[in-house]
């Protein structure tokens, strides 16, 4: 798959090299825990040095591609996304356990993205900027920033990456992406259809590999100069370490890290539509999304009615088998269902909880009222809805991603906003109101890099900036051309043809005033 030694198998396939000596890890379908989807010879820090030096020696000559050429091979892989989207949506639904509405969703989020880039293929623009000196021309470039390495979850385990990798290679950097390793199949599958687009050998590295290997060899990779940006998705933990990391090499990596996306329901909101929304936003993927709802903040003239509303609207939904109509099915892997577990621990005896039959793993136990298909073979957990959280409050304070959504009620506007900006986060947000006062009010006052009026904390779209501040990422951001900044340098050029030298500032000519003259003042 890749020049590094390393490779992820299909289940039921012949392995394609030797395993001996290497460490294996099987990923598993968290509906079915007993099908293997896919077998991962997880790589070393040595393997992702070494994809790194691969990376930098293939750089050179994908950059002297001309940037509508690369645009081209975008295209072809967005082709080739697309008329793979059924079988790559449906492997995304079988490894992680997205619902296949939600799958093919994500694989549409690939295709709109390659359109997109297809034609900054041919838009990357640079200015021609008037000198201040005779017979002289300035220019800007945009340039490749050079190798980067893409670290990336498995929540979104081909559309994220597709953020990273297309608006990288379309510029011309060459990129080593480290994938979730519990979605390795899905990673391999999106590697195989970008090789096929035309990729030359070298410009795509791929090294699955656990976090501690990942942190070392890349903090290797950085002291060698082989890395020039790091992208990473992931934890708020994580990411406080690889900006300390990137730091130490005078770098700025672009992270996008967690959420605790509120959503503030106003006093003339849409009941009906607030609800959809929450039920959306806090539940689909299981909640194991960075823009998942953390807690609904409503006026509390409402409280009691949304709540009302909310509860009988989760405890209605569809949950179970990710491949029938389900609003979500198993949580993505083990580690984030012993995850989800700590948190359950964090409920207070002030807490109201609601939304299922029972709290906690769905089984033979704890059954799920009207849960579709079998609850025994994977990871499924039962939705909560707890009531009366407040700031000091784990749930309220912290990421849960998990199927739980906090609910706390306001008075004022700015109290609101105030515990809507509390833990410190700032991915996500959402109001419901019709009074553009309110929204240009909350707009504002609300520290997320990303504010949804009448609609859900959850839904991007290939064209407009995603990103976060504060505890949710360093002010990065990614998708549209906003993401260009992340991927380009700029290059500024001054061109004296004048016959000698010029100096700026020092020569320059401006013809002579008089700042004394007054009109006549009859």
């Amino acid at each position: 798959m890749t020049s590094v030694s390393y490779g992820v198998v299909l289940a039921g396939r012949a392995a394609s090299h030797d395993h001996a000596g290497r460490a294996v890890r099987r990923s598993t379908n968290p509906a079915r825990l007993d099908e293997v989807v896919a077998e991962i010879v997880l790589a070393s820090p040595a393997d992702l040095l070494a994809a790194c030096r691969a990376a930098r020696a293939a750089q050179p000559g994908w950059a002297d591609v001309p940037a509508p050429v690369r645009g081209s091979v975008i295209a072809n892989l967005g082709r080739l996304v697309e008329d793979n989207a059924a079988a790559l949506a449906r492997l995304v639904t079988r490894e992680v356990g997205k619902p296949l509405a939600e799958a093919r969703g994500e694989v549409q989020e690939i295709i709109d993205t390659c359109r997109f880039f297809l034609g900054e293929g041919r838009r990357l623009y640079g200015e021609t900027v008037p000198s201040e000196l005779p017979d002289k021309q300035l220019f800007t470039f945009r340039e490749p920033v050079g190798v980067l390495t893409v670290i990336t979850a498995g929540n979104f385990p081909v559309a994220v990456p597709s953020w990273y990798i297309v608006p990288a290679l379309l510029c011309g950097n060459t990129v080593v992406w480290k994938p979730a390793v519990y979605a390795a199949a899905c990673a391999q599958a999106f590697t195989e259809l970008i090789r096929r687009a035309g990729v030359p050998a070298g410009v795509l590295e791929v090294v699955p590999a656990e976090g501690v290997e990942t942190f070392t060899g890349l903090e290797r990779a950085l002291a060698a100069g082989l890395v020039d940006k790091v992208g990473f998705t992931g934890s708020t933990e994580v990411g406080r370490m690889i900006g300390e990391l990137c730091g130490r090499h005078l770098q700025t990596p672009c992270l996008e890290l967690g959420g605790k996306n509120p959503m503030v329901v106003a006093p003339d909101a849409d009941l009906d539509a607030a609800v959809a929304g929450a039920v959306f936003a806090g539940f689909g993927t299981a909640g194991q999304r960075c823009t998942s709802l953390g807690t609904v903040i409503v006026h509390a003239s409402l409280h009691d009615e949304f709540v009302r509303r909310f509860v009988a609207a989760v405890e209605a939904a569809a949950i179970g088998d990710p491949f029938a109509d389900v609003l979500y099915g198993p949580l993505l892997d083990l580690r984030f269902a012993d995850g989800f577990e700590r948190t359950l621990g964090c409920i207070r005896d002030h807490h109201r909880v609601a939304g299922s039959s029972a709290v906690g793993r769905i089984d033979a136990a704890r059954p799920r009222d009207g849960f579709v298909g079998a609850a025994e073979t994977g990871l499924y957990y039962h939705p909560v809805i707890i009531d009366g959280v407040r700031p000091g409050d784990e749930v309220f304070d912290e990421e849960t991603f998990g199927p739980i959504v906090g609910v706390t009620a306001y008075r004022h506007l700015d109290e609101a906003i105030e515990l809507a900006n509390a833990p410190g986060y700032g991915l996500s947000s959402s109001i419901y109101t019709n009074n553009p006062a309110t929204v240009f009010r909350f707009r504002r006052g609300v520290s997320a890099g990303m504010v949804s009026v009448n609609n859900s904390t959850s839904g991007a779209e290939a064209h407009l900036p995603f990103g976060g501040n504060g505890r949710s990422g360093n002010g990065s951001r990614q998708s549209g051309r906003w993401v260009l900044d992340q991927v380009t340098r700029w290059q500024a050029v001054n061109w004296d043809y004048s016959g000698h030298l010029q100096k700026a500032q020092l020569e320059t000519g401006v013809p002579a005033a008089d700042l004394t003259y007054r009109l006549p003042s009859g």
